[in-house]
């Protein structure tokens, strides 16, 4: 059950053998891959264009996550103010209790 399912060969054809009478070809050896230096990584280009569609996409990201922060802050007061309200009256309901007896 935890024994991990390797897939299966690849059952691609294999290319024919070279015939017996022809001499065997020899690979060309590859040139050596040199790595780009680090400093000569590609840049980013922002046209005029795209630079006013990221500024306003941006903006609206900000405006949408800034609302949505103050409406569970003003959730959370709102139910802060409720909370004591009716701990208020809780409390004088039970005061005129004990003062009734």
């Amino acid at each position: 059950m935890f024994t991990p399912k390797y897939p299966s060969p690849d059952t691609a054809p294999t290319t024919p053998a070279p015939a017996a009478d022809t001499a065997p070809a020899t690979a060309p050896t590859p040139a050596p891959v040199v790595p780009a230096p680090v400093s000569h990584r590609p840049t980013v280009q922002l046209t005029p264009g795209s630079a006013l569609a990221l500024a306003a996409g941006g903006g609206a990201v900000v405006l949408v996550v800034g609302a949505v922060l103050v409406s569970m802050l003003l959730a959370v007061a709102i139910t802060a103010v409720s909370v004591a309200v009716v701990a208020v009256v809780l409390r004088l309901l039970v005061n005129d209790l004990h003062k009734g007896r």
